[in-house]
């Protein structure tokens, strides 16, 4: 792994926090941006996911691509940023390799699109030299009795789950040396 550009840390204190945060960041991403979620199940990948979508103007409705592996989400002409990128949203939990990955062929669209890779690391570094990686950590011991994992429920936006989220961005490669997200505190 290459030495990281930069490195940004957030706290959100609920799931609409969090996607507000990702709504200001996804205004500032472009065609061809990688971002590559980490952290546990119910952490919040999803949820950050929705409000990158918002940010780009992209079409609603996302959810977890966990069984079909992929969804594209088409930028919406009437939205915020027509004109604007689509939204790739990749779930690689269920992949054994970056081989696997590979065999989605999303070069086909990385350079017109932004490329979010849920469970990436390790596997989709490939993909750009230039990437964020976002690591979203979870309080953990209300809503799931210390387990680390939202019982009951999923990684789409329970507004019943108001734990506080850590969210740290590092910025790899050199599409991120003249872009800084520290002004989205």
């Amino acid at each position: 792994m290459s030495t990281p550009v930069w490195t940004r840390t957030w706290t959100t204190a609920s799931a609409g926090q969090t996607q507000a945060l990702a709504r200001r960041i996804g205004r500032a991403l472009d065609a061809g941006d990688v971002l590559l979620l980490s952290g546990g199940l119910g952490a919040g990948k999803t949820t950050f996911t929705q409000g990158l979508g918002e940010g780009l103007g992209v079409r609603p409705g996302i959810i977890s691509p966990t069984f079909v592996l992929v969804r594209i989400h088409p930028n919406l002409p009437t939205g915020p940023r027509p004109g604007g990128p689509a939204l790739v949203h990749v779930d690689a939990y269920r992949l054994g390799s970056a081989a696997e990955l590979a065999d989605l062929d999303l070069d086909s669209s990385v350079d017109e699109a932004v490329t979010v890779v849920e469970w990436g690391e390790g596997m989709a570094e490939e993909l750009s030299e230039s990437r964020l990686v976002i690591t979203l950590d979870r309080a953990v011991g209300t809503a799931d009795g210390g387990l680390g994992r939202n019982v009951g429920g999923d990684d789409e936006g329970d507004d019943a789950d108001e734990e506080p989220r850590t969210i740290t961005a590092v910025a790899f490669g050199p599409a991120w040396c003249d872009r800084d997200l520290g002004a989205l505190s």
